[in-house]
């Protein structure tokens, strides 16, 4: 739907480049981000090919955005604008998941109350379990929360569930020892923890592709560079690893190997043995980001496991299948690394959250993680197979086998411009761009199962699709 006005007095021209800038400031339209082809804007907003191509003149004269030869129109870096201030508008809406921040921010301010299929998280009626209740109250009561609450708590996080947390990994074949393992305020807090220990400006770093948006994000916010390497169905590509090890030393790469996010992949045990070669011979750490691990199978293959923590930094949390407030996370680390991620973290949080991770301690010991994570993955199988089928039945392809709880669809358009029509529909999606560091359009996206069971959102997918083509 347009939100451009004939009957107003301001011109149509005027409106149109005012949204685009609206949209800019939002963040909505990121750096680097491409405005539809003249074609598409007019068919979008109702309007003759003349009234965009005024509109977008006057958005490059103003510096919000660069017309590139045979390629359109993208938004140009914020520090290099000199927008006129009379260009701010009024209109303020909220943006759907188009960058990483943007993909946050969606999180706490969705453009509807339906089912939202670019999320990265169960629906909350899937996670409302009553033994985490349970488990806080028995830990409130315990006459050792006083003397605990007086004071920080351990630096290397509870004892009590390092201790659980220890015995979990050893039944995956992973061993580490209650002292080589450090709690965190969920697992991207591992990540930016193990990033800012091991990485300074300038350094390289080899990120799978497409891979996580907030990962891309938060590396380029360290001033590091981004090596992607292509994923591929058995794991990363490891001649393009090779090559960037060879070229370009690297310091460091982040890996998932389980239920791999958008992709859905896992590693095959041949790949991750020459990853793990390849590791130790060009002198090179690798983070194993496995927090979708506990949907996976148990014989899944683990980098960490391979290698027993030498180049390896096994990282996990319990967010994503708990609640996401219940931010523990944790990583499984080298122990000559182990006092430097530490300080790391003493630098950043001082401690981390003592309440929830002893409630933890008590579920895992409970087995009520493991009763909930089996009903969790019991649901899941049901919505993926219902979100298979209604994506199949209007027109969407499956790029990558469905598996876990994301799926990497091929919408037959440029899913940037989808999200934005999507939106006005009240949906947030996660087009493809936002996978890769260089926000390549295309026509994929991930969907999230848990949340793709409405066949009001696949028809509102096809209709607007249909008015793309």
């Amino acid at each position: 739907m347009s939100l451009l006005s004939r009957v107003s007095s301001q011109p149509l021209t005027e409106q149109l480049a005012q949204r685009f800038v609206a949209r800019m400031h939002d963040q909505l339209l990121v750096s680097g981000a491409r405005l539809p082809s003249v074609r598409q804007c007019a068919q979008m907003h109702g309007v003759s090919a003349s009234t965009v191509v005024a509109a977008y003149d006057w958005l490059v004269a103003q510096g919000w955005v660069e017309a590139r030869p045979h390629r359109g129109f993208f938004v140009r870096d914020r520090v290099q604008r000199t927008p006129s201030a009379q260009t701010a508008s009024s209109e303020s809406p909220r943006p759907p998941p188009v960058n990483a921040a943007s993909l946050i921010r969606g999180m706490f301010h969705q453009p509807s109350a339906q089912p939202q299929p670019g999320m990265g998280v169960f629906p909350p009626d899937w996670l409302d379990a009553d033994f985490l209740t349970a488990a806080l109250r028995k830990v409130v009561a315990s006459p050792a929360l006083r003397e605990s609450s007086l004071r920080y708590g351990e630096p290397q996080g509870d004892t009590g569930l390092r201790e659980a947390l220890s015995s979990k990994l050893a039944s995956m074949g992973l061993h580490a020892a209650p002292t080589q393992l450090i709690t965190t305020v969920g697992a991207t807090h591992a990540l930016d923890i193990i990033s800012r220990t091991l990485l300074r400006p300038g350094d390289c770093v080899m990120v799978e592709e497409p891979g996580w948006a907030i990962e891309f994000a938060r590396l380029q916010n360290l001033g590091v560079r981004i090596l992607p390497v292509p994923r591929l169905e058995t794991g990363p590509d490891l001649e393009v690893v090779e090559r960037y090890a060879q070229l370009h030393a690297p310091k460091m790469m982040v890996s998932v190997s389980v239920l791999h996010n958008p992709t859905g992949y896992g590693l095959s045990l041949p790949v991750a043995h020459q990853l793990v070669n390849l590791a130790h011979r060009y002198n090179f750490h690798v983070v194993e980001d496995d927090t979708y691990g506990h949907m996976a199978p148990a014989h899944a293959v683990r980098l960490s496991v391979l290698d027993g923590l030498q180049k390896t930094i096994y990282v996990s949390g319990y967010a994503k299948i708990l609640a996401p407030s219940w931010r523990v996370g944790y990583m499984a680390a080298p122990a000559n690394l182990k006092d430097a991620f530490l300080d790391t973290k003493l630098l950043s949080t001082l401690t981390s959250p003592v309440l929830f991770e002893k409630a933890l301690a008590l579920c895992l010991a409970q087995g009520s993680i493991r009763r909930h994570t089996e009903r969790l993955t019991q649901l899941l199988e049901s919505a993926r197979s219902r979100s298979v089928q209604l994506a199949l039945a209007h027109g969407c392809q499956f790029v990558a086998p469905p598996q876990g709880l994301f799926g990497w669809v091929d919408a037959g358009v440029d899913t940037d411009v989808l999200a934005l029509r999507m939106h006005d529909a009240g949906y947030l999606l996660a087009p493809g761009s936002l996978f890769h560091a260089d926000r390549r359009p295309g026509s994929f996206m991930r969907v999230n199962f848990a949340s793709t069971q409405d066949d009001r959102f696949w028809r509102a997918l096809a209709k607007t699709r249909a008015e793309l083509v």
